[in-house]
């Protein structure tokens, strides 16, 4: 006996159920077979700090559709799933738990803090993939990794020694940027911009000889006290003469020299700028070429050191205020300007970024960049929407040395070793045990590398290299790269570029670029406005389904959307349309009938439904080829609700309630047509397309399994769509009237139809007698009856007698009564009017309103006279 669906679609009981059953069968599992063709997505690995918001699920939803679409035409799809260690992230989340025992990094030492964070990544790190798996995503679960397991961290050892062998990879003085607040130095991608309100300090350095003096402006002027040179443009005319002259620094007494160099914008302030190499990268650069000293005056944690003098210990801001007040009261300070201006901040704590100086590790970049930028050109990597190739572009082609050290002990350990006694530095994949020259002790490096060293291994490390295995071989380079357009410098660049360098070839072939899910307003979700969603909270409410339907339906590729409950609801809404198809669909089949087939003997209707069904399947596969997702969905939304459910279900219950092998066709054509509908709509909504599919008959163990549909031309009846359009546009037609004169549905009336197409109209009567309320039909090329209410189409005139639509008895009552009323409250506005005293005394807009009350109740009483005048 066949399976039954329950009356009403609970995704709480089968969600679940459903997803179980697909682990069991290991459908996600990549199989690995050099005879299939592989399709591969590396998932952008979420921190082990991580909770699902709405970007994962968005994400992650636009993955596991397109995985799924691949997975049922045929491929050998890997989606490879995996989280990230999030060095800063979750060092301070570890920090923060200690303190809370009273306890700091330094009181437990590095083994104990590394203890600590392997124990908080058992307990925690799985949660975010657990949260995944509510979403149905199909990743092979059995291929998970983590950027700090064993196989990511050689690979991470093999790259830092290669590329340092290189040359490519160097430690150095330089400005970086650091965080006081995470105490690290962060790159260039890490540091987001604020738009703050400061001021412009003009200051005062006298000339050492006494000639006069030169105006500066600085927007940070308790970094002054690290000042060891003032900079001009070497063409400015201004200041020709005092190039080489040395000013005096106020406030420190310092005599600090005047150089000459282009960096200086001559129009811009007054054309001079003062150097704090120690604190400023431009600064840094100019320091270099002329020499100037580099004067540290800040601490790690951002307060003014022993280089201050007397404003060592305060904090910048306090040294700051302190700076200004002594340069007001010894005469330096010209004048203050307000100015609106971005400020770098941390992209983890939002804590202003300190430029200073300080000894790291970098990358080369260059060399690595050229190549990068090359295979984007070329077309060998394309980004969707291409508009984002510029974005990467613009960073590629201006990028800076990367500083890939942090100050943290949670992350890969540089594997650089140092000796104490002979100076020797050695670089190596393995621990070396001695110092190779004098056979000394090592110490190893205490720096980490930045997350991002490792995470830019993500689509070969996670395969298998620097190892050659099966897998590298099989699925390398991957094929689609699904990431929201924030992550391109961060992520996507780093990938493409260490892809190059150790692999010759390109990481993907493309770029699947989406925007963020904004809150009803069009606002960013955060905390700080309180307007996040909890997608699990959703997921509970509406079901996976309805969430993974809301997000791709109206996306484009690379826009943001707006997240609305009224959006999931519908979506839910839609979830319940699909269910409710196909209980009517099973509780009209016959126990022998046949999993899908185009069965003989094909109506009108069949023939129109499987057209459009075949056209829909070409469209939703071309959109999906091109990543319009969007577009797709709102495609099957469409054909769903309104053709399958809307129009041909109740086209084929006519046959349905005959019996025999009209009603045996139209059932096998509403299983064939089901289940393509389950097949299309499954990357979308998977689990309510399982637990159809496996009551309907069906061939085969899932429909994840199932082969996708696709388009046959033997299936193209357009002549007979265009004969089903005709007679849909009659029903439309006939159906507005009707509802326009408020005819009730149960009151039948006979249809003259008058049109060249006698033989199709004549054919589909009782069409029009079960879905248009026709009592009869008639049809000719010509009528002309008396008393009817007319309606046109393109391909007809209809017309339906006046009589069969009206009790003229009835309606004459009901237009007196009407008229009566509507004469009554004329009347009495009509006193009121009459009225001097109302008129003279009520506020003018009250009047005016009841002028106009009036004019519409005359309106309404002509028009009614009109009506009860021509029922006679």
């Amino acid at each position: 006996m066949r399976k039954e669906l329950a009356k009403q679609y609970d995704p709480k009981n089968v969600e679940d159920r459903i997803y179980k059953y697909w682990l069991d069968g290991k459908y996600f599992h990549a199989k690995c077979d050099p005879d299939m063709k592989p399709y591969t997505i590396v998932i952008p690995p979420p921190n082990i700090t991580g909770q699902l918001h709405m970007g994962h699920a968005l994400d992650e939803t636009f993955q596991d559709i397109l995985i799924r679409w691949r997975r049922m035409q045929g491929y050998d799809t890997l989606w490879l799933p995996g989280t990230d260690h999030a060095s800063i992230a979750t060092e301070a989340k570890i920090v923060e738990a200690m303190k809370k025992e009273g306890l700091s990094k330094d009181d437990v030492g590095r083994e104990g803090f590394l203890e600590r964070a392997w124990e908080w990544k058992r307990v925690f790190g799985g949660r975010i993939v657990e949260q995944l798996k509510k979403l149905g995503s199909s990743c092979d679960w059995d291929r998970e990794r983590f950027t700090m397991d064993e196989g990511c961290n050689k690979a991470v050892r093999e790259v830092f020694v290669n590329l340092y062998n290189k040359g490519l990879i160097y430690r150095g003085e330089r400005i970086i940027n650091w965080c006081p607040h995470c105490l690290t130095s962060i790159s260039d991608a890490e540091v987001e911009y604020e738009e703050r309100d400061g001021h412009f300090w003009h200051i005062r350095y006298p000339l050492a000889d006494g000639s006069g003096y030169v105006e500066l402006a600085t927007t940070r002027p308790e970094t002054m006290l690290g000042d060891t040179g003032v900079a001009v443009h070497p063409d400015d005319e201004r200041y020709k003469d005092i190039v080489g002259k040395t000013v005096i620094l106020p406030l420190v007494g310092r005599e600090i020299p005047i150089v000459a160099d282009e960096y200086v914008e001559m129009d811009f302030g007054t054309g001079v700028v003062k150097m704090t190499p120690a604190h400023d990268p431009n600064d840094f650069e100019v320091g270099l070429r002329h020499d100037l000293e580099v004067i540290n005056v800040m601490t790690d944690d951002a307060h003014m050191n022993e280089n201050a003098g007397g404003y060592c210990g305060m904090t910048t801001l306090e040294c700051r205020k302190a700076v200004v007040q002594a340069l007001e009261e010894q005469g330096y300070l010209i004048k203050v300007e307000p100015l609106h201006h971005n400020v770098g901040v941390c992209y983890r704590c939002h804590s202003t970024v300190e430029p200073r100086i300080s000894k790291q590790w970098f990358v080369k970049m260059q060399p690595l960049a050229d190549p990068a930028i090359d295979i984007v050109k070329n077309g060998t990597v394309k980004f969707v929407p291409e508009r984002f190739d510029k974005t990467y572009f613009h960073w590629m082609e201006n990028i800076k040395d990367w500083c890939i050290s942090r100050q943290l002990w949670w992350g890969h350990r540089i594997p650089a070793y140092y000796c104490d006694t002979c100076g020797e530095i050695v670089v190596s994949k393995d621990t070396p045990q001695a110092c190779p020259k004098c056979g000394a002790a090592l110490r190893q490096d205490p720096d980490t590398l930045d997350t991002w060293f490792s995470s830019a291994l993500w689509p070969f490390s996670t395969l298998g290299w620097p190892d050659d295995t099966p897998e590298l071989r099989h699925f390398y380079p991957t094929d689609t790269l699904v990431t929201g357009y924030d992550f391109i410098f961060f992520w996507v660049a780093r990938m493409i570029f260490s892809a190059c360098e150790h692999m010759g070839k390109e990481p993907f072939h493309t770029v699947f670029i989406h925007g963020i899910v904004r809150d009803e307003l069009g606002r960013k979700m955060s905390k700080s406005l309180g307007n996040g969603i909890d997608p699990l909270e959703v997921i509970d409410r509406y079901g996976a389904d309805a969430l993974r339907f809301t997000l791709a339906t109206g996306n484009s590729p690379g826009n943001d959307m707006r997240y609305s409950e009224k959006k999931v609801e519908a979506s839910r809404n839609f979830a319940n349309k699909l269910w409710n198809a196909a209980r009517f669909v099973l509780m009209n089949l016959g126990e022998d009938t046949a999993p899908a087939h185009v069965p003989q003997d094909l109506a009108l209707e069949d023939k129109w439904i499987l057209s459009r069904l075949n056209t829909l399947t070409r469209e939703v596969t071309e959109n999906l080829e091109k990543f319009e997702l969007g577009i797709a969905v709102q495609k099957l939304y469409d054909f769903i609700w309104d053709v399958f459910c809307d129009w041909y279900i109740e086209l084929a219950k006519i046959r349905l309630q005959q019996g025999g092998e009209p009603a045996k066709t139209a059932g096998d054509v509403l299983v064939y047509v089901l289940t393509g509908i389950l097949k299309l709509l499954h990357p979308f909504m998977p689990f309510i397309t399982e637990e159809i599919w496996q009551v309907i008959p069906h061939e085969g163990e899932t429909i994840m399994m199932s082969a996708w549909p696709q388009y046959d031309p033997a299936l193209d009846y357009s002549a007979e769509e265009t004969d089903m359009e005709r007679i849909m546009a009659v029903v439309r037609a006939v159906r507005n009237r009707r509802a326009e004169m408020n005819v009730p549905p149960a009151k039948k009336a006979k249809l003259y139809i008058a049109t060249s197409f006698t033989d199709l109209f004549s054919a589909s009567s009782t069409v029009f007698m079960k879905l248009a309320a026709a009592s009869s039909v008639e049809v000719g090329t010509e009528f002309s009856p008396d008393g009817a209410v007319n309606i046109v189409t393109h391909d007809a005139k209809v017309y339906i007698p006046m009589g069969d639509l009206v009790d003229f008895e009835a309606e004459r009552a009901r237009l007196n009564k009407e008229l009566a009323k509507a004469e009554d409250d004329l009347a009495f506005i009509g006193k009121k009017l009459n009225n001097p005293a109302f008129v003279e005394k009520a506020p003018a807009a009250v009047v005016q309103m009841q002028r106009d009350g009036a004019a519409r109740l005359q309106d309404k009483i002509a028009m009614l006279k009109e009506s009860i005048a021509k029922l006679g």
